[in-house]
């Protein structure tokens, strides 16, 4: 089993930054990828930043390229959003996610689907 627990989520004026952070924990030998999902109320969860963990490799959504930054270290198995000129419309409960290949989960941009760990979550508003 793989544990993922967020942190770093909290309120903050637009133009403002936030830092989220992942802390994976367990079995990760098969991790494959790893990235950030949100979900805002009424609305459909959306990829934000998918990094494979054997690469350079990421994606960035349009909607936060140029503001968002993902990053990760291997060896502390930790996953990391800095999120700079922070918007209202970025407001949304933030998830870390993993896919393991071992047991059946897969990368494909910034698709949901083969994510199969996922943390509980951490909220990000952003209001003045």
């Amino acid at each position: 089993q793989v544990q993922l627990v967020e942190s770093g989520g909290g309120s903050v004026q637009p133009g403002g930054s936030l830092r989220l952070s992942c802390a994976a924990s367990g079995y990760t030998a098969s991790m494959y990828c790893m990235g950030w999902f949100r979900q805002a109320p009424g609305k459909e969860r959306e990829g934000v930043a998918v990094i494979y963990t054997g690469s350079a490799d990421a994606y960035i959504a349009d909607s936060v390229k140029g503001r968002f930054t993902i990053s990760r270290d291997n060896a502390a198995k930790t996953l990391e959003l800095q999120m700079n000129s922070l918007k209202p419309e970025d407001t949304a409960m933030y998830y870390c996610a993993a896919a393991l290949t071992h047991n059946g989960g897969y990368c494909y941009g910034l698709a949901a689907s083969g994510m199969n760990y996922w943390g509980k979550g951490t909220l990000v508003t952003v209001s003045s």
